[in-house]
């Protein structure tokens, strides 16, 4: 986790606010669309790609969910929503759509390695884990998925993931704690593989 902090709130460093980079965009203003990309492109991706599990396709997703941000932006009407919160609702539904077209998933992705050479080791745990944790959200039901990568790694409020998911807080809850409890069952017999043996 990487402890983000949220791109609408009232102590945002990087600059002006979403909304008011995408009214800025709206009006023809490209640097307005440079910074906004910039700031929630990444986080597109990185939900896509821990619900679908395939980098191609999480990328695919990320610029689609992009793009339909850009294609609302005329008729944003301010105070609706976040524009983050709007995104990420946009990104859960585009997986959810590619996953019902594609009726399975493949497993076996694996992560490009990494160009670096050694510490080999080190470079190989990590990448083990990462693949463990991704392996074991694949075998979570989706809503459970999606709620976990939402709370566990994008560090999301529940009240934030009920509004994206369009359920109740004591809904989330449920999924959130449902699905830590999965994970922790698919990951118990690989903490020594993993290397987590020593960790208490």
């Amino acid at each position: 986790m990487d402890g983000r902090a949220s791109t609408d709130g009232p102590a945002q460093a990087a600059g002006p606010a979403d909304e008011a980079l995408l009214a800025l965009f709206a009006q023809g203003d490209p640097r307005a669309a440079r910074l906004l990309t910039e700031r929630l492109g990444p986080r597109a991706f990185s939900v896509a790609l821990r619900v679908l599990g395939n980098r191609a396709e999480a990328e695919d997703v990320a610029q689609e969910a992009m793009l339909r941000l850009w294609r609302t932006a005329p008729d944003w009407q301010a105070g609706r929503a976040r524009v983050s919160t709007w995104l990420y609702r946009v990104v859960l539904n585009l997986c959810l759509d590619r996953k019902r077209r594609a009726k399975a998933v493949d497993l076996d992705a694996v992560p490009e390695p990494p160009d670096t050479a050694p510490p080999a080791l080190e470079v190989l745990q990590q990448a083990a884990r990462v693949d463990a944790l991704q392996a074991a959200l694949m075998h979570l039901p989706d809503r459970q998925r999606q709620a976990v990568v939402l709370r566990h790694i994008e560090e999301l409020s529940n009240p934030e993931i009920a509004e994206i998911m369009g359920i109740g807080v004591e809904a989330v809850e449920s999924l959130t704690a449902r699905g830590k409890r999965a994970l922790a069952g698919h990951l118990a017999g690989q903490r020594a593989a993993l290397g987590y043996e020593d960790e208490r």
